[in-house]
Order: C-alpha cells, then sequence, then structure tokens
C-alpha cells in the first residue's frame, strides 16, 4: 500500500484554508450583527450596528450558507 503524501498534503491545505475562511466569515457577520457599547462616560445604551455593518453580516452569513451547500452538493452528488 503506498500513499500520495502530495496529494495529502494538498488536501489538508485546501481544507485548512477553507475551514478558516468559513470560521472568519461566520465571524464577521457575528460582529456586524453585534450591537455597539456606548462610549466612556456615556450611559451604558447599546446602539444597533448600521446599515452597511448589517448587509456586510447578510452578504457573510450567505456566503457560509453558500460554502455550506455546496458542500453537501458535493457529498450527495457522488
Amino acid at each position: 500500500m503506498s500513499i500520495d503524501w502530495a496529494a495529502f498534503g494538498q488536501v489538508f491545505g485546501v481544507t485548512l484554508v477553507v475551514t478558516v475562511g468559513i470560521v472568519g466569515l461566520f465571524t464577521v457577520g457575528i460582529v456586524g450583527t453585534a450591537p455597539k457599547p456606548g462610549g466612556e462616560g456615556e450611559a451604558a445604551v447599546a446602539t444597533a450596528p448600521g446599515a452597511g455593518a448589517r448587509a456586510g453580516a447578510l452578504t457573510a452569513f450567505a456566503l457560509c450558507a453558500a460554502a455550506v451547500a455546496y458542500g453537501i452538493y458535493l457529498i450527495v452528488a457522488a
């Protein structure tokens, strides 16, 4: 039995990069939807994120969902 170490390394590298990318996108989505705390000395009132932050967060979540759907497609289609 012989192991193709080059192919194993490629699979490992791509998996690592894609995993870190999807987790990063999801983190951007979470941060984009989180309320922003008030400034120093102000009342402890959180403000809602702006429209741009919310749009970016929704885009990040959509890209995460697309990546998951593509992965499921690859598994089921095979």
